[in-house]
């Protein structure tokens, strides 16, 4: 990107030498309408400067003989940011990638700028890829590991380009120098992407997930005529994932024009789609290969319902703690039904949710 032999020089603002070539700190102009600021000696890009692109885009770095030498940092038009290790132009060595947040999505190395070698790539919610690249960069072979958030439990086994085909469980026991140590754990079953359908929820319905399992378990809820509830299996601390909550994938439409009664386990995961366990499904010996749909709803929750791409399910929801649990305690979410009048002789919620809701404010007066 930092190369403007395609480019017709249009412009230059600044200081020339005798054969009117840049020479010190100057602003050039091309025909693409890329622009770089920076530092020349007759006319060859020599020490701190900045290619601005016309896309939004930038790269800033040290600059020797017209080439950029040693740390770079690539800005996307979006605001993300890649911080690598140039020679002779070309991304050569360690890099990391920010997203627009400043979060840290990428880390590894580049050969001739492309990802080489073991390369980590990190989710938002938490969860992490791990292993060795192929000659095109991509997240594929059979030594590549999904590392859940707490760090430790993994499935490792074959990827295709991040999406994991099959993965058996594993444990994370260190990182020396970049390089993951993995110990399998014996016995494992055999976990693939399965992602679900509008009328497919799981090919493996009663197949736990591991985290989930270490986190959470389903027993009577605390809350009146609630029905079963979900409990936090050990101590946690506040931003914790705790469970996951997959479904059959419908759409907004499908669920406004029916019955309330047939939406007791439905979220929206985006715009177009909202995640519905439906019956059978809400029962745990028909399906517990996630759990998030037990728990119930607090105006005054110990959780939040979140974005999680999970190596299982896809893009889904997971229901992450706000504050600290303890062992045994029930994990709560805010349903957040819109409980004013919609003009249609009624408000979008349930009946159950507006009797709690006049309690809760009641005893908010007192």
């Amino acid at each position: 990107m930092d190369s403007d032999d395609e480019n017709v020089e249009e412009t230059v603002e600044g200081v020339l030498d005798d054969d009117g070539l840049p020479h010190g700190f100057c602003t050039v102009s091309y025909s693409s309408t890329d622009r770089f600021e920076g530092h020349f000696v007759h006319g060859e890009k020599n020490g701190r400067g900045k290619f601005l692109f016309f896309d939004g885009s930038s790269l800033e770095g040290f600059y020797v003989d017209d080439a950029l030498q040693g740390q770079g940092v690539y800005t996307y038009e979006d605001g993300g940011a890649l911080h690598g290790t140039y020679v002779d132009g070309e991304l050569n060595g360690p890099a990391q990638e920010f997203d627009t947040d400043g979060r840290l999505i990428f880390k590894g190395q580049y050969k001739d700028n492309i990802r080489h070698g073991v390369s980590w790539i990190y989710y938002p919610d938490g969860g992490s890829l791990v292993g060795g690249v192929n000659e095109d960069g991509e997240m594929t072979g059979d030594k590549i590991a999904y590392v859940y958030p707490d760090g430790t439990t993994a499935l490792y086994g074959k990827f295709i380009d991040g999406e994991m085909l099959e993965g058996k469980l594993a444990t994370l026991t260190s990182v020396e120098e970049g390089k993951p140590y993995f110990e399998m754990v014996p016995g494992s079953k055999v976990y693939t992407c399965d992602r679900s359908t509008s009328f497919c929820i799981s090919t493996s319905p009663l197949l736990p997930d591991p985290y989930e399992a270490e986190k959470v378990y389903v027993a009577v809820s605390l809350i009146s005529n609630a029905g079963e509830g979900l409990y936090a299996k050990t101590v946690a601390g506040p931003h914790t994932v705790m469970s996951f909550y997959n479904g059959v994938r419908i759409t907004h439409q499908e669920v406004d024009s029916r019955d309330w009664s047939l939406n007791g386990n439905t979220i929206s995961l985006d715009d177009e789609t909202v995640i519905d366990v439906p019956e059978p499904y809400n029962m745990t010996n028909k399906y517990c290969a996630s759990l998030g749909h037990k728990a119930n709803h607090a105006f005054t929750p110990n959780c939040i319902y979140d974005t999680f791409v999970h190596p299982r399910f896809g893009p889904i929801k997971c229901i992450r703690t706000i504050a600290a649990v303890e062992q045994d305690e029930e994990l709560t979410v805010a349903y957040g039904y819109d409980h004013n009048s919609t003009g249609k002789n009624s408000p979008e919620a349930p009946g159950w949710y507006l009797k709690q809701l006049k309690a809760f404010q009641l005893s908010q007066q007192k």
